[in-house]
């Protein structure tokens, strides 16, 4: 009988066990502001560190538009700079790291942050990296396959051709309609899913799965808050991307240390 009671504890012991869920906290609109706030104090406190993180996003997108013009790819302008913020949270993990350092009073320089910024190819983060390059991708098909369907017959010579279709036509008017709906559903998606998995991934050792779960609860608990989080940083984006994308030198960055602190304040610290 004590034999049989061992081989069911060892049996118990090497069972897989599934991973406790992480608490998450209820937010308010309260919180959100003072993320704000303190997001756009670390933005001062390293306001060249910072910058250069918002000035490489920006300069990336003026290349990326400019190859698609060289290419002849008029009809992807305005998707991809429409689905360009997508990739946001991913590009501003070197601001969650710099957050999370004047937050616990660490000094750091450009070694340390591009350092961390580089290990993190070896963790988990890659595969959220490859969630949000793959919604960005998803998002330019579902575009080409409208296009294809709905104004099969349009030629786009150049971008002022591309504009009069989508702009000033019925069938274009179908194509805005459809495409932003399917684009509001893809960004709700991969702001649920990566809201508060980025910086969770850069702050504990834990898997993908389980901060993008995580970040979906954290939505789906207080979804009046985040949606509204949501919102601002739409429209902060799209703002930012009007002056030929050098808005978001400045917005990107103070967007990013928010999200820290949002993060901070809809998950608490970990027990371990």
């Amino acid at each position: 009988m004590t034999s049989e009671r061992t081989d069911a504890a060892k049996q118990d012991e090497l069972a897989p066990r599934k991973p406790a869920l992480i608490h998450v906290n209820k937010v308010t609109s309260a919180d959100i502001k003072a993320s704000l706030k303190a997001g756009f104090a670390d933005f001062l406190a390293r306001p060249f560190m910072s910058g250069f993180f918002g000035l490489f996003y920006a300069v990336f997108g003026i290349l990326f538009v400019w190859s698609l013009v060289w290419l002849n790819k008029i009809w992807m302008i305005i998707p991809a700079v429409v689905g360009f913020p997508l990739v946001a949270p991913f590009a501003a993990a070197g601001l969650y790291e710099m957050s999370r350092r004047l937050q616990n009073g660490e000094s750091f320089g450009w070694a340390q942050i591009l350092t961390v910024m580089a290990d993190q190819r070896k963790r988990e983060m890659g595969w959220m990296a490859f969630v949000t390059l793959f919604i960005f991708w998803v998002w330019i098909y579902q575009v080409r396959l409208w296009l294809a369907i709905i104004l099969q017959d349009a030629s786009f010579s150049d971008f002022d051709g591309f504009l009069n279709t989508v702009f000033f036509t019925p069938e274009g008017w179908i194509f805005l309609a459809i495409g932003t709906c399917v684009g509001m559903f893809l960004c709700a998606v991969l702001f649920s899913a990566t809201v508060v998995a980025m910086p969770l991934l850069l702050d504990r050792e834990i898997d993908f799965v389980t901060a993008m779960i995580t970040s979906l609860r954290v939505v789906t608990e207080n979804p009046i808050v985040m949606l509204s989080w949501a919102a601002i940083i739409a429209v902060t984006m799209l703002v930012s991307l009007m002056p030929a994308f050098l808005g978001l030198i400045f917005t990107l960055p103070i967007l990013g240390h928010t999200t820290w602190h949002l993060y901070q304040r809809a998950v608490p610290p970990s027990e371990e």
